[in-house]
């Protein structure tokens, strides 16, 4: 049906909307995947500077111990001592040497035993540790020194920075896990750097401990969103792809139909799809033509010719049936207005027109327009008033019909007999015509109360002085029947069918 046909689009356009459609769910379910990844890695590496960090302090615990256990010694002679400071090496599992303090001098150590070298406690954070690339015995390996002191005396512990770098790589395995202490900052590969900590990437996550002087980052890696993305959600996009397709194929679908029927019947207003059929009105005696009812067909480019009950009731609910009997008025004055100054006597020129058209008056400027374009005196305009909508007598209608007959327009009631406001048209209204329903012409000689019907509309017009048009005449018997009882002019298939303009004007020039 073409009323469920969407409008034509470009290729491209289709093209184009059909892809948006297919990437949209693929692009936002990418996009919360993405967020849901970062969350994921953020969580993770803070669980992972957690884990570090309670490591690290544990290490510190063990070395903090020593040294208040060697603090008390400091000021004793390094002979005295040095075996207390070698036993606490020995007991410690993850302290390196340990050393004494006095007057800011370390003078003795578990190394070397006495020894002299002078301590600057500037050089530790917080007084407390410092982070050190390694020392006269291995140079460039880390060392993490832990001092205690109390008056002149004091204790100095030293971490294995082997341990440390193990603990980065270990606890850190997908991370990026850093160790700061002070201005200085140890990587997993063991080396010690100065300067500010580096921004990791991804997920950055930073802890500060609270009982040591020292920090811990981690974070990943440029580019691990989508690398872990790529990891873990394998399944999911397989079901993004999918939905996408589906959208895509939806979306292609719903090109192919309708927006609305308004819609598509406005696009065939534009493109010029509704033309003018012409069906032949005759003499009731003579049963010459003596004109034609105008009919609105749709030639619509993919259902081909469309009946007019399938799209003049949504024409007249949408309110385009006024611009769309402007045109049919357009094509008709082009198409049979050349002709007219070969017509001997007034062509009959039937256009049916609803309550829409009696709303302004535009109506009036559309006839005189329609009738310029014919010799004067050349055809009689006769507008139809079809009843599928009440028309209301206001002063714009009452100011419209005197306008319209002001220009010699006459005003008929179509299919007289069948609407509820038949005879209140002819109260209100001066009306010229009265058009008999077909659905009475088809009882003559089968319905008598029909026939009783057709006998007193036949008579009230000859009372009222109107002319009168029997529709739907079909059989010899039916005319001869209506041209017995006066009846003015016929139309029905018996004198010809609704016809193409080039078919018409054809057979026009043999009647």
């Amino acid at each position: 049906m073409p009323l469920t046909v969407r409008p034509r689009r470009k290729r491209s356009s289709r093209i184009i909307v059909t892809l948006l459609s297919g990437l949209l769910p693929v692009v936002l379910g990418s996009a919360i995947l993405y967020i849901q990844a970062e969350r994921t890695l953020q969580q993770s590496a803070l669980q992972t500077a957690e884990q570090a960090l309670h490591q690290f302090e544990l290490m510190l615990d063990n070395t903090a111990q020593a040294a208040r256990e060697l603090l008390p010694l400091a000021g004793k002679t390094c002979e005295a001592v040095k075996l207390a400071l070698r036993e606490q090496v020995t007991r410690r599992p993850f302290v390196r040497s340990t050393n004494l303090v006095w007057d800011d001098n370390l003078y003795c150590s578990s190394l070397f035993g006495d020894f002299k070298e002078a301590v600057n406690a500037g050089d530790y954070t917080q007084g407390k540790l410092w982070l050190m690339n390694g020392n006269p015995v291995t140079p460039n390996t880390a060392l993490l020194v832990y001092r205690l002191s109390d008056g002149r005396g004091g204790a100095l512990t030293t971490l294995d920075g082997y341990h440390l770098s193990n603990i980065l790589r270990l606890i850190g395995r997908d991370t990026l896990l850093l160790l700061q202490v002070g201005n200085n900052w140890l990587s997993a590969d063991g080396t010690v750097h100065q300067g500010r900590l580096p921004t990791l990437p991804v997920a950055q996550s930073k802890l500060d401990s609270s009982h040591y002087a020292f920090s811990v980052a981690a974070g990943f890696a440029q580019g691990e969103t989508w690398r872990y993305m790529a990891d873990e959600y394998p399944p999911l996009f397989s079901l993004l792809m999918f939905f996408g397709v589906v959208s895509a194929a939806i979306g292609h679908v719903l090109q192919k139909r309708s927006t609305s029927p308004s819609h598509e019947m406005l696009r065939a207003l534009e493109a010029g799809e509704f033309i003018p059929y012409f069906q032949p009105v005759v003499h009731g005696d003579s049963k010459r033509w003596s004109g034609a009812e105008v009919l609105m067909r749709w030639n619509h480019p993919k259902e081909g010719l469309v009946r007019p009950d399938l799209f003049i009731p949504f024409a007249e609910h949408s309110g385009l049936i006024v611009p769309m009997t402007r045109a049919l008025m357009q094509q008709t004055a082009t198409l049979l207005g050349p002709l007219s100054a070969t017509f001997v006597t007034p062509f009959h020129l039937g256009i049916n027109i609803t309550a829409s058209h009696c709303q302004d008056l535009a109506l009036v400027d559309d006839c005189r327009k329609l009738l310029a374009a014919f010799t004067p005196g050349s055809i009689n305009l006769v507008l139809e008033l079809t009843e599928r909508q009440l028309i209301e007598p206001t002063d714009i209608t009452r100011q419209l019909f005197a306008q319209l007959h002001e220009l010699g327009v006459m005003i008929a009631i179509d299919d007289f007999g069948t609407g509820h406001s038949s005879l209140g048209y002819l109260r209100k209204f001066n009306v010229d015509f009265l058009k008999i329903d077909q659905s009475f012409v088809a009882m003559i000689g089968v319905d008598a109360l029909s026939r009783h019907i057709l006998d007193t509309i036949i008579e009230l017009s000859a009372k009222l002085d109107l002319g009168i048009v029997a529709e739907g005449v079909e059989t010899q018997a039916q005319a001869d029947y209506l041209t017995a009882h006066n009846v003015n002019f016929l139309q029905g298939y018996l004198f010809g069918k609704p016809m193409a303009a080039a078919d018409f004007i054809s057979a026009l020039s043999h009647h």
